[in-house]
């Protein structure tokens, strides 16, 4: 392996992230000389993923053959760049909705591959459900036939649906309410039928499956085009323009660094139980979206910019979920030994440094 080739030539926010990661960030002795892998490898966490063990063969000698599970190659050369002639890095090309083709041993999986667009699941429920549904008995039908020795399924703190506004910090054992009728929940119940389909394989199958209920993650890395809140939010800061809220902006959520959720995978899959789920956020950066906006003007003093509201009489096009407070309990994640390292702002100051690496501040502004 060749010892130069860095993860993360062009950021060097997301590097420094991935040497932390390596360094103590998750417990790899039982990996070591283990295959893992990797589906949705080309997404924002996959792709850390992906990296984060290579760096721990880059510095630790952990010998792990890394899979990543692509539907483009052309993407994912894109994502990994001359990572991909190191040789500790291989891709799996195929559809997730297929079988996994797929002959040698595999260790441990991280099944990640997911829509994650609001306007895809409005636009798009049946093909939202069905990808869920069927890709991820696909990988947990290839876990059995590996007789794997660890799998972590990437699941999201929309599965508590519309908590009730009195529910303070929600624990894995609560669950609010969905309306089924509304075509948004398709993603939402494809997530939960995808847990119920993981604790199955479980029970009967014994496959060692733990679950990871991500609340929304940031941070380096993040694509300067997401379509998410904090990266529009983000855009404006960079762009010098105002934000503007089509609602009220009243939904409270927690957040997760982008570093501390690839962290929270391993702790979990390495040390969680089997057939359970585990809440991935930090508690301290609970706020509204209301909040946020002014947290980004506050954070960018710079950037002269200020909150504005244009609510539509209609915005159910815009996807978005019911105004809810959603704040996750952390606590039996922090069992695990696992801990958040990175507030609210430092997440924002982090991905705009990323961003700015990447693709330099002329080709922005």
């Amino acid at each position: 392996m060749d010892k130069t080739i860095l993860e993360s030539k062009e950021d060097a926010v997301l590097l420094q992230d991935l040497e932390e990661l390596a360094a103590d960030g998750f417990p790899t002795e039982q990996m070591k000389g283990c295959t893992v892998l990797v589906t949705g490898a080309t997404g924002l966490i996959g792709s850390q993923a992906v990296k984060a063990l290579a760096c721990c063969n880059r510095l630790r000698d952990t010998g792990i053959e890394i899979l990543a599970s692509v539907r483009s190659e052309e993407k994912a050369k894109k994502v990994f760049g001359n990572l991909l002639d190191r040789g500790d890095v291989k891709l799996v090309l195929g559809d997730i909705s297929e079988p996994i083709q797929y002959s040698g041993r595999v260790d441990y999986i991280i099944h990640g591959a997911s829509p994650t667009s609001s306007r895809f699941f409005v636009n798009n429920p049946v093909e939202t459900i069905l990808i869920a549904i069927n890709g991820t008995k696909n990988v947990l039908e290839f876990a059995k036939r590996k007789e794997i020795k660890g799998m972590v399924y990437l699941s999201s703190l929309e599965v508590y649906g519309t908590p009730d506004e009195n529910a303070g910090l929600i624990a894995e054992d609560y669950y609010g309410y969905i309306d089924p009728l509304q075509i948004r929940s398709s993603y939402s119940e494809g997530k939960r039928i995808n847990e119920c389909l993981c604790a199955s394989y479980a029970a009967e199958y014994q496959v060692p499956v733990k679950i990871a209920r991500l609340s929304q993650t940031f941070g380096a890395g993040v694509e300067y085009q997401d379509g998410r809140v904090f990266a529009e939010f983000m855009r404006c800061a960079m762009e010098k323009k105002d934000i503007v809220l089509h609602t009220a902006g009243k939904t409270v959520r927690s957040y997760c660094y982008t570093k501390d959720a690839v962290s929270a995978l391993f702790y979990i899959m390495l040390k969680g139980n089997v057939g359970e789920a585990y809440n991935v956020t930090n508690r301290d950066t609970r706020i509204s979206i209301c909040d946020m906006a002014q947290l980004v003007c506050d954070t960018f003093p710079e950037a002269g910019i200020s909150v504005t509201f244009d609510m539509p009489e209609d915005v159910s096009s815009f996807g978005y979920n019911p105004e809810m407070i959603v704040a996750l309990d952390n606590t039996k994640l922090c069992a695990l030994g696992w801990q958040a390292t990175t507030d609210l702002a430092g997440m924002f100051r982090k991905m705009r440094l990323s961003i700015e690496q990447r693709r330099g501040a002329s080709d922005i502004m």
